[in-house]
């Protein structure tokens, strides 16, 4: 888990590892890194989707809207072995710079997940334009879930 936040022009983060695949059962120590973040007021979250195959991922989303309840929160999906893609309902146009920045911070941020993805160019090179930007009108886009937001 990793929390980031910016003030002003002072930038900050914490991380915390926890074992790949055994979060659900280390529920205690996890869930109290959640409580530190309650006294926390972000603009912007975004986290897994509720309905991730992977337990991690699920866990992550399901305590994300349990700990903030008066934040806007995007819901967001890698390609994966589970092959769980669901169908977001929030778009966001990326132009080409943008969309390889993502390609590489998700290749080297779910290192787990690294062989699934294949390679850059191959599964993730395919899996923007493809399914996200003919809803947007883009070529490239990156897509979020939406389940409820007050603006």
């Amino acid at each position: 888990m990793e929390r980031s936040t910016k003030l002003g022009e002072t930038q900050g983060s914490y991380r915390e590892e926890f074992r790949d695949g055994f979060i659900p059962f280390e529920g205690t120590q996890f869930k109290n890194s959640f409580e530190e973040l309650k006294g926390t007021s972000p603009d912007l979250i975004f986290t897994h989707n509720r309905k991730d195959a992977h337990q991690d991922h699920r866990l992550i989303a399901e305590l994300t809207w349990n700990t903030f309840r008066n934040q806007l929160i995007l819901e967001y999906e890698i390609p994966k072995y589970d092959g769980d893609l669901g169908q977001p309902n929030l778009f966001v146009p990326l132009d080409q710079q943008l969309y390889q920045e993502k390609i590489r911070y998700i290749m080297h941020a779910f290192d787990t997940q690294r062989k699934a993805l294949v390679r850059e160019g191959d599964v993730l090179g395919s899996y923007a334009p493809a399914g996200h930007g003919a809803r947007c009108f883009q070529r490239l886009c990156g897509g979020f879930l939406l389940p409820q937001a007050v603006l």
